[in-house]
């Protein structure tokens, strides 16, 4: 969504040729709203940078798949919280499962692969929550909270999702993160760096190797 700008007032003390000085300056604040449009044309810019750990994706080329291997060449995201999905007036974020390794599934009910790998990605929580392994959910293009309330309860998820329609908590991830992407899983290894990304959707076979792994590693 395209945020609208405000015309500039003019000022009096400013000869003839303001008005097109004044239309230059809308113009190019106009382009660089376009340019933040899923950060939401806010003046977050530097708070996206601080946001974004260390973590620097990198265009895959194509690919679906991305390992980041050997664990020290892994970057940190920031801070990744939001409103609770399914509990009003709760804040659910990353940092709720500290020393886990976390998988983080970007979702919409409006997404027919969101619905696809919805049971696959719930078995391998619950073959894997007692071997110290988190999920977490991100909601996000939904304002209808109801409907995504009723993807969860039909699909029978058991951990916890996000509420950001708007995207904003994935500024955590970075500028280059493709968050047109949906659905995305993100993995994360027990020091929240990022070990794996998937820009698809998945089954249950691509993902428990990956979490097996990483829940074996030594923090």
């Amino acid at each position: 969504m395209r945020p609208a700008i405000a015309p500039l007032p003019a000022i009096a003390s400013e000869p003839a040729r303001a008005p097109r000085r004044f239309r230059r300056v809308a113009a190019l604040l106009a382009g660089l709203c376009v340019a933040a449009a899923l950060a939401g044309c806010s003046t977050a810019g530097k708070d996206a940078v601080a946001q974004g750990g260390t973590f620097d994706f990198v265009s895959p080329g194509g690919k679906t798949e991305i390992f980041y291997d050997p664990p020290s060449a892994r970057g940190t995201i920031g801070k990744l919280s939001g409103p609770d999905l399914t509990h009003d007036g709760k804040t659910t974020s990353v940092d709720d499962f500290p020393g886990k390794v976390v998988v983080v599934n970007i979702w919409g009910q409006w997404c027919g692969p969101c619905r696809a790998e919805a049971p696959a990605l719930e078995q391998v929580y619950e073959a894997s929550k007692d071997k110290g392994v988190a999920f977490l959910g991100i909601n996000v293009r939904d304002n209808q909270k109801d409907k995504a309330q009723d993807f969860v309860t039909d699909n029978k998820v058991g951990y916890p999702s996000i509420y950001d329609p708007s995207m904003r908590s994935l500024l955590a991830l970075g500028g280059k993160f493709p968050t047109s992407v949906i659905p995305t899983t993100i993995v994360l290894d027990k020091q929240h760096r990022v070990a794996a990304v998937f820009l698809r959707a998945l089954l249950a076979e691509d993902l428990q190797p990956v979490v097996d792994k990483l829940a074996q590693e030594q923090s």
